[in-house]
């Protein structure tokens, strides 16, 4: 704890004149008789700027918790850390996404009495912004519908090398995936978790298939086909979790991003959920969704506010404008393997039952 040095004074901890001094609207510098100052461009700068000091107190907490995924293993106090700055993005992300609200006071006509003067400045140049998305996991070369030469034009030559150099660090996706990889408890001794769980899922599908076959007398020669295909390709999905080549293949076509052994051992976690051991890397792992969904959310939101402010105008930075946004929205997303993972559940009366030994390591005793 550290000792109190004299007394503070709240206007210079904050560096209240500073800051205060940093909404310098355009349209006042070139303000005459006959075109005054925009009112709401100081809004337009303000909602902006308390954008870009959450992004870096966002960043300040991915960088920990990246910083605490580095190492060669994870201690539980930590990971109890990463849940909680976890929550703490989480919370600012919600507060952000309220921003909009704000901004949309502002009109169409107010808006384009300065926009003119933003040209070609644009949310494309958030350089912080685009850290957090390539810290977590997303980098230029993943990025759907768009050229990155010209996402990356848009920056100026120092930004466009600091993203550039960060895509050669891990990210927390890379990360998670390593943790996940170590995680023990599927295989003990003469116990298989994975083996079982196929004798399930196997035997659940045969029941479906004679679920299907029994109603065979109330469908058409259509239907009977589409449950039979839909039943085939649900098979498929399971056993591409066992299959390499598969999951190889997936991985290349972009259907996946984490390694097969990383994804089963996320799906292990998602179906013992309740157990003690379990019940952190559950959290953190339904966390980094949120924080997943919420980016979504936002970019779908600011898409939309983008329409309501230019129509189908082009952005400011040359972009779509809208429609832009819209893909962003739709396809830049990180953990998606995440989600997937609902894809591959089973009835938990049907869950494989877990040897004593194991269950002893998954619960706290003494």
């Amino acid at each position: 704890m550290h000792k109190n040095q004299g007394p503070v004074y709240y206007n210079d901890y904050l560096m209240l004149e500073k800051f205060l001094d940093c909404q310098q609207p355009l349209s006042r510098k070139y303000a005459d008789q006959s075109n005054p100052e925009a009112h709401d461009e100081t809004l337009f700068i303000v909602v902006h700027q308390a954008y870009e000091l959450w992004f870096k107190q966002i960043l300040h907490d991915l960088n920990s918790i990246l910083k605490i995924f580095s190492q060669s293993k994870v201690h539980d106090h930590e990971l109890g850390t990463v849940v909680q700055r976890l929550e703490r993005i989480r919370k600012i992300q919600v507060m952000i996404g309220s921003q909009l609200e704000i901004l949309e006071s502002m009109t169409p006509m107010d808006f384009l009495e300065f926009r003119n003067l933003l040209i070609p400045a644009s949310g494309f140049q958030s350089t912080q912004f685009r850290e957090i998305e390539i810290k977590l996991g997303l980098n230029t070369h993943d990025r759907q519908s768009i050229d990155r030469e010209f996402f990356l034009g848009r920056l100026n030559e120092k930004d466009r090398q600091k993203l550039i150099e960060l895509e050669g660090s891990p990210s927390l996706l890379k990360l998670l995936e390593a943790w996940l990889e170590r995680t023990p408890f599927t295989i003990s001794g003469d116990f298989n978790f994975w083996n079982e769980y196929q004798k399930t899922v196997q035997a659940i599908s045969s029941e479906d298939e004679a679920t299907i076959q029994s109603n065979m007398a109330n469908l058409s020669d259509r239907e009977k086909q589409m449950q039979l295909e839909n039943l085939k390709v649900t098979r498929e999905t399971f056993e591409s979790l066992f299959d390499e080549e598969a999951h190889a293949q997936l991985v290349s076509a972009g259907g996946r991003k984490l390694s097969r052994k990383a994804i089963l051992n996320a799906l292990f976690i998602l179906l013992y959920r309740e157990e003690p051991m379990l019940a952190l890397p559950y959290q953190m792992m339904s966390l980094m969704m949120d924080i997943d969904e919420n980016f979504t959310t936002w970019r779908y939101r600011h898409a939309l506010l983008a329409q309501r402010m230019l129509g189908t105008k082009i952005g400011t930075g040359g972009s779509s404008g809208h429609q832009y946004l819209k893909r962003a929205a739709d396809n830049n997303r990180v953990f998606v393997d995440l989600f997937n993972l609902s894809t591959y559940l089973i009835p938990r009366s049907r869950l494989p039952q877990i040897p004593e030994a194991v269950k002893r390591q998954l619960n706290f005793h003494v």
